[in-house]
Parts: C-alpha cells; sequence; structure tokens
C-alpha cells in the first residue's frame, strides 16, 4: 500500500482547507498550492539569495479515511501575494515562519468475506485437474498468487487441510480402481506401477504450487508433514485399506522374482519401480521383505535337497557360487540395498551350511586325490562365508592321516615309500598354496598328520628315507641338474623332520654313507656335504659328529697313502704290477662291520703287511683291522678274443686268482683255497657265473650254486667295454640285518635313557616316578613306552644308582 506524498498531493483528489485566526477562509486546489510554493523555491535559487530560513514543520497523519486537512496561520493570503510578485523582485523580504500539518486518513482495506472459498475453488479446481489430467484454465503464476495470499492471510492451515481432503480422496479412487483388475499379474503390477507413477507426478506438481505453503506453514509447524509426505502416508493408508491390491502387488513381485530364478526373463525396471514404490512408502521391510526372504528360503532349501541328489560336488558348489551372485546382482539392480545381507545369508543357509558335512563325505576325498586346485579353492573360499572353515581343516587332517597311514603301512610297496610320500606332501604343500590361500592354521594341520602318519609305523620309514637319500647320492646329478638334486635333498628333510625315531635314520644314513665313501659309490662330494650341513642344521653338531669324522677320514687316508707311496718301504719292497689304496677307519666314526675272513693271494698279502708296517711306525699304539668285505679291485684279464679290465670286490678277485693256475675248478676246491664263508662264496660265484658278465661258466648251467657244480675260465667271452664292471649279487637286507641295526640303535637308546635319569635326579636328588617320567619325555628325543622307562630305572635301582624311598616307593633317591 502506497503512502501519499504532500508534493504530489494532487493525486488524492482530496480538497484543502486552510483555516487562519482572522476567520478568513479560501479553498485552494492541493495542487496550486504545491505548485506556487514550488516555483518560489526555484525564484531564490535563480536570484542566488541564500537564506538560512528554516523549512516549514510539516506534521503528516495518515489516518484510515482518505481526508486531508491543512492548516496554516492567518498570513497565508499575504504569502500567495508575495509569491506572486517574486519574479519581479531581486529580494525577497524574511517571511514569518509558518506551521504546515497534513493529516492523511485512509480506511484499512477489508478482504471481501467470500476470498478464501473462492481462492480455494480456484485451487481445487487445478488440483482436481492435475489428478484427472486434465488442462487447466487457470495460469500457474495465479496459482502461485492464490497459495501466497492465503498463506499471508493466516490461512495456511485451512488450505493445508482442504489439500490434504482433496488427495485423499483422488488418492482413494484410484488405490480402489485396481481392485478386481486384471489376473494376469505382469499386466496387474504394470497398472500399479502406473498408478504409483501417475501419484508422484501429481503430488510433485500439487507440491509446486503450494511451494510457499510447504516453506512457510508447514516448516513451522514441526509435527506437521510436508505435502509430498503428506501425499505418502495418504497412499500408504488407503493401499492398507485396499488389502487386495497390496496383497495381489507383493504376491506378484514374489512370483516374478521366482520365475527369474528359474530361468524365465523377466522385466526388472517393473521390479525396481515397484520396491522403491516400498521403500518410498516405508512397508519395504514388513510388506515385502519378510515374505520374500520367507519364499527365498524355501526355495533354496528345496534347491539344495534336489541338486546335492543329482549332482556331484564340483557342480553343485559352481551353482551355489552362481547363485549366490546372482541374489547379490539383485540387490543391485532392484532389491533394497539392505536386503543383501539377509538375502545372501539366507541362500547361504539353505545351500552350503545346511549341506557341509554331505559335501565333505561326498566329494573332500574326490576333490583331494585328483588335485582339484580350482574346485578346492571354490570349498574353501564358500565355506568362508558361513564359518564352517573348521570343518573343511577337520577333513583335510582326516584325509591326510588316512591317506598317508595307506602309504605307509602297505609293506609291499616299502620301496616307493618315500616317493609317494613326497608326491603326497607337494601336492598338499600346492593345495594349500593354490586353494586354501596359504591359511596358517591348516598349514599346522598338513604338519601335524603327516608327523601322525609317519610315526605310525615306528622306526621303518626312518630307515627308508635314509635309505632313499642313499640312491639319490648314488646317482648323484645323472639325468638331473644339481639344483633338482638339492631340490630333493630339501624335500626329502621335510619329511625327515616329521621323524619321532632320528637315531634310526642315522644309524642306517651312516652304514649307507660309509659304502658309498669306502666304494667309490658317491657321484658328488659337495652333495654329500650339504646334505651333512642341513643335518647339522635341523639337529645340532651332536647329532653329524660321526658323519663328519667319516668325510675327515677319507681325507687323511689320501694323505696316509700319499705318504705311503713316497715311503722307503713303499719303493723297496712292495710287488711289482700291483697299486693298492688303504681307506684308514676310527672305529668310533663307523659302522661296525661283522670280520670276513678270506686267504688272499700272496701277493695281497705282502702288500697289507708293508703297509702296516708303514703305518704302524708313523702311528704307535694304534691297531689295524682288515675289512675285506669293503675291498675292491680292478683285475686285467686276457681272454682269447682280447684283454678287458674286470672291476671286481676283494672276493671276486681272490676266486677269479684262483683260475691262473686251473681251467676248472670244483667249488669245493674254491671253498678250500679262499676259507670264504659259505653263504658269500656262493653270491660272489653266482655274480662271476650266472649274472650279465659271465667271465666264469658253471658246469651245469643254472641260477643257483650248488655243492657239487664246478667253475671254468671262459674263454668265448667277450664285451664291447674295455673296462667291465662285474657286480656283485647284492643281498636283500634280510631281517636279521636290519634287526642288528634296530637293536643297536635300541641299545643307544637305552645308554641315553639312563643318562637322562641319572642327569635329572643327580640335579633334584628326590623325585616322585610321575614327575620323573614326565621329565625323562620332555628330555628325550625319541619315543619311548612308560614300561620301558620303568625296566631302565628298576635296573638302575639294581645298580645303586637309585633308591626306593622306604616310607613311600613311588618315591625315588639319588644315591650319590
Amino acid at each position: 500500500m502506497s503512502h501519499p506524498n504532500p508534493s504530489s498531493s494532487s493525486s488524492t483528489n482530496t480538497t484543502t482547507n486552510i483555516n487562519n485566526k482572522r476567520s478568513a477562509s479560501a479553498h485552494f486546489p492541493a495542487m496550486k498550492k504545491a505548485k506556487s510554493q514550488a516555483v518560489a523555491s526555484s525564484l531564490d535559487n535563480k536570484n542566488g539569495l541564500h537564506h538560512h530560513q528554516q523549512p516549514p514543520h510539516h506534521h503528516i497523519h495518515f489516518d484510515t479515511d482518505l481526508d486531508s486537512s491543512i492548516e496554516q496561520d492567518s498570513n497565508i493570503a499575504a504569502s500567495s501575494a508575495v509569491t506572486a510578485n517574486l519574479s519581479r523582485k531581486k529580494a525577497t523580504p524574511p517571511q514569518p515562519a509558518k506551521k504546515l500539518v497534513i493529516k492523511l486518513l485512509k480506511a484499512k482495506p477489508t478482504l471481501p468475506a467470500n476470498f478464501e472459498e473462492n481462492t480455494w475453488a480456484t485451487l481445487k479446481s487445478a488440483i482436481s485437474a492435475i489428478f484427472l489430467k486434465q488442462p487447466d484454465p487457470c495460469d500457474l503464476e495465479k496459482l502461485y498468487q492464490a497459495v501466497n495470499d492465503l498463506c499471508l492471510h493466516k490461512m495456511g492451515g485451512s488450505l493445508y487441510q482442504r489439500i490434504e481432503k482433496e488427495c485423499e480422496a483422488h488418492i482413494s479412487g484410484a488405490l480402489q480402481s485396481l481392485v478386481g483388475q486384471s489376473e494376469d499379474l505382469v499386466v496387474f503390477l504394470s497398472l500399479v506401477e502406473k498408478c504409483w507413477q501417475d501419484f508422484c507426478d501429481q503430488m510433485l506438481m500439487i507440491r509446486g504450487i503450494a511451494l510457499y505453503l510447504d516453506r512457510t506453514y508447514v516448516k513451522q509447524a514441526p509435527s506437521m508433514r510436508s505435502l509430498w509426505d503428506m501425499g505418502l502416508q495418504l497412499f500408504r493408508k488407503h493401499l492398507s485399506l485396499a488389502g487386495e491390491v497390496e496383497h495381489k502387488t507383493v504376491f506378484g513381485l514374489l512370483k516374478m522374482i521366482e520365475s527369474e530364478r528359474l530361468g524365465e526373463a523377466v522385466d526388472r525396471t517393473l521390479l525396481n519401480h515397484l520396491l522403491k514404490m516400498f521403500t518410498a512408502l516405508g512397508i519395504y521391510s514388513e510388506s515385502f521383505e519378510k515374505p520374500f526372504l520367507e519364499r527365498t528360503s524355501e526355495f533354496y532349501a528345496a534347491e539344495g535337497v534336489k541338486y546335492m541328489q543329482q549332482s556331484d560336488v564340483p557342480d553343485y558348489l559352481k551353482h551355489v557360487e552362481i547363485r549366490l551372485h546372482e541374489e547379490h546382482e539383485r540387490c543391485v539392480i532392484y532389491l533394497d540395498a539392505n536386503t543383501r545381507k539377509p538375502l545372501v545369508a539366507t541362500a547361504e543357509r539353505q545351500l552350503l551350511e545346511r549341506h557341509i558335512s554331505a559335501i565333505l563325505d561326498k566329494g573332500f576325498v574326490m576333490l583331494m586325490d585328483g588335485n582339484r586346485i580350482e574346485d578346492l579353492q571354490r570349498v574353501y573360499l564358500l565355506f568362508s562365508r558361513v564359518n564352517a572353515v573348521e570343518s573343511l581343516r577337520q577333513a583335510l587332517s582326516s584325509y591326510i592321516r588316512k591317506t598317508g597311514q595307506g602309504i605307509v603301512m602297505d609293506e609291499e610297496k616299502d620301496k616307493d615309500m618315500v616317493s609317494c610320500l613326497l608326491e603326497f606332501k607337494a601336492s598338499l604343500d600346492t593345495i594349500w598354496e593354490e586353494s586354501f590361500t596359504k591359511n596358517e592354521a591348516f598349514c599346522n594341520t598338513i604338519k601335524d598328520a603327516f608327523e601322525h602318519l609317519i610315526n605310525f609305523r615306528q622306526n621303518r620309514p626312518a630307515e627308508l628315507i635314509a635309505k632313499f637319500l642313499d640312491e639319490r647320492l648314488r646317482a648323484g646329478n645323472k639325468g638331473t641338474s644339481e639344483e633338482e638334486l638339492e631340490g630333493t635333498l630339501d624335500k626329502v628333510l621335510v619329511l625327515f623332520r616329521f621323524i619321532q625315531g632320528k637315531d634310526v635314520f642315522e644309524a642306517f644314513y651312516k652304514k649307507d654313507l660309509a659304502k658309498r665313501l669306502l666304494l667309490g659309490k658317491t657321484a658328488s662330494i659337495d652333495a654329500e656335504k650339504s646334505m651333512i650341513s642341513k643335518l647339522k642344521t635341523e639337529c645340532g653338531s651332536q647329532f653329524t659328529n660321526k658323519l663328519e669324522g667319516m668325510f675327515k677320514d677319507i681325507e687323511l687316508s689320501k694323505e696316509i697313502n700319499e705318504s705311503f707311496k713316497q715311503s722307503s718301504q713303499a719303493r723297496t719292497k712292495l710287488p711289482s704290477g700291483i697299486e693298492m689304496s688303504v681307506h684308514v677307519l676310527t672305529t668310533g666314526y663307523w659302522p661296525t662291520y661283522p670280520p670276513m675272513d678270506v686267504r688272499l693271494p700272496h701277493e695281497l698279502n705282502l702288500y697289507q703287511d708293508i703297509f702296516k708296517e708303514f703305518y704302524l711306525s708313523k702311528y704307535s699304539g694304534r691297531r689295524l683291522m682288515w675289512q675285506n668285505s669293503l675291498g675292491h679291485c680292478v683285475l686285467k684279464a686276457e681272454f682269447p678274443k682280447g684283454k678287458k679290465e674286470l672291476a671286481v670286490s676283494l672276493f671276486q678277485t681272490v676266486v677269479l686268482m684262483l683260475f691262473n693256475d686251473a681251467q676248472t675248478l670244483s667249488f669245493q676246491d674254491i671253498k678250500d683255497s679262499t676259507s670264504i664263508e659259505d653263504k658269500e662264496l656262493r653270491r660272489t660265484l653266482q655274480s662271476l657265473a650266472c649274472g650279465k658278465v659271465r667271465v666264469l661258466q658253471k658246469l651245469p648251467k643254472g641260477r643257483e650254486v650248488e655243492d657239487d657244480d664246478s667253475f671254468e675260465f671262459n674263454e668265448g667271452f667277450t664285451a664291447p667295454l674295455y673296462r667291465i664292471k662285474v657286480n656283485a649279487i647284492q643281498m636283500k637286507e634280510t631281517v636279521e640285518e636290519n634287526t642288528s641295526t634296530t637293536e643297536r640303535v635300541f641299545q643307544d637308546r637305552q645308554y641315553q635313557v639312563d643318562a637322562a635319569i641319572v642327569r635329572i635326579m643327580k640335579t633334584r636328588k628326590v623325585l616322585s616316578h610321575t614327575l620323573l617320567i614326565t621329565e625323562l619325555f620332555q628330555q628325550l628325543k625319541f619315543p619311548i613306552k612308560p614300561a620301558d622307562l620303568k625296566k631302565r630305572i628298576e635296573s638302575l635301582i639294581d645298580r645303586e644308582y637309585l633308591e626306593r624311598d622306604k616310607n613311600n616307593p613311588q618315591i625315588y633317591n639319588y644315591l650319590a
């Protein structure tokens, strides 16, 4: 509303009443008065008159009526005359002070009585047109203004209620129109989607028109919903009232998702829109998610049982993996994000968790036997999702023990035991790295299971591991590189770590190493020393002390031989045409060999006596004992078809040299001449007359050497090579020999047990039987039974190292 200004008072079309003290009055239009004053002001400025007279004080009052009253003093007429003559005067005399009072009185505007109704009628018409999708003649600007006017006149609350009522009527009608619609679920869902989309568009338009209401009235009332939320509340209310529509919509959504799970193509956009509708209405969790998860659980429960019966484990696991991926994808495309966790958990529970035992029982062994890396990785990853890794670990432990025991306990395949165990361990390591993602618990499981299975059969695996190393170190790097041989030694060392009876391994390894060193069968001294170094790192210097001593003896023997060849005895006394190399061994380092007598040719006896004289003169106080079973020679032989060199054992040499003086000899003649033990002689003759290289001929022919057999020099012998190795018939290690080695080990163990008991009791002085046994188990590095420990304690009591307490026989006292 504009305010009147005195300088433009003519616009008010009012009259000015001028009263003075002389009761003289004159009527002037306000326009003229204002104009004459303006002219006077202009002339004063033009003539350069600068008087500092205060302007009249105007008092302006604005009243509700539109009348104006102007009061002036009695000199107003004279003032007018002076004003008229200003143009002819050069100066204007000072004017008396004037007081001008202007009162503007205007009436307060009043709204028409039907203002609210008429304005609402306009808005209602527009809202109805929006819901009915009809054009509205009223433009949007007028509608905005109408809402603004109602809000300015404090009618926002009423307007809000009217809009709410109007929206409710239309929303209710729209939802009720869906009742009894198409039986085709997809068509019905499309209608629901159309209804929802229309509602969203309509509410957005209505909110746009009534935006001023939303931003003023609603914002100032905290308990009041925004127009959009009000619309959602109404839609939710009438959707629940139209129970058939809601139920049918949920049922249709569930059927569509189930059809998709069965492989049918569905309209994912439709699903997305409808599920977003449920989310926007705040009924997603209760109305849809709960029945959806129940149906999912039922669907996958039935499918899991069916597929487990029809499919093998790898195919079933692939199917589970695909299903879980599909459910995750559904959450991305049309389900609410919060549904992903319970949905995937439901699928995992029905497809995996319920079938853990069945999967392991039905397929784990098959996967392990087939070395199915990828499938085992899938098992591990899927089991990790349902916290079933522990079940998988236990299954692995059981599998290793069962399979490993089959390898260890099969006596018929002892020859291949170590190779099989190495292959088995290598496959497990690969599976651990690639399938079980190097899980530390699985690594420990493999170690524990291997330790159990390799000690399930006491002593024999330790013996076979020593023999396996003997084979590899004999063959050396023939056919394999040094790196591959080194790798094999490292792998065998892993098995060695699992052995509890390491002393058994040491006994057999030492025996085989001695043969390799003495017979020159080792192909690589570097590989031999590398293995000793590995054993030393693993078990300490005490374990390898004797083995290292054997190498020292070999090196020292080389020096002794060189010294012997340069000695005066060798130069003057040795028979011509013979060269001999001697290994001087320290008894404590080497295995114990049974003495085997043989009657050597004169030349060899003479050689031995000369060397003995040389050695004892250099090392007085020592005793030499010749080990004939370990000797080997190279003989030069002249056959009618050519000269040859024969690499043979000492026993073979003694037998062959008899034929320098005779063409044919009987078994008994040979036995009397050589004094070789019967069994060894038969084996030696068999190698010379019945093997691949037949230097002698046996009469009659046959594989076995009998007492009445005779032998003759084979004049027809021929061979393409000049130097020929005549292999001795390798006797299979008899039970007696194995038992002998094992007994020596057990004897050493007894000494260790006795020493441990004395050491403990010397420290403790008094100790109970239970505590003593416990400490012995902790200190001893080999397995032993409590009964055997008790025998050793009794033995020490008998030898008066210990005594029983008089009051308590379960307590032992140490006797200093």
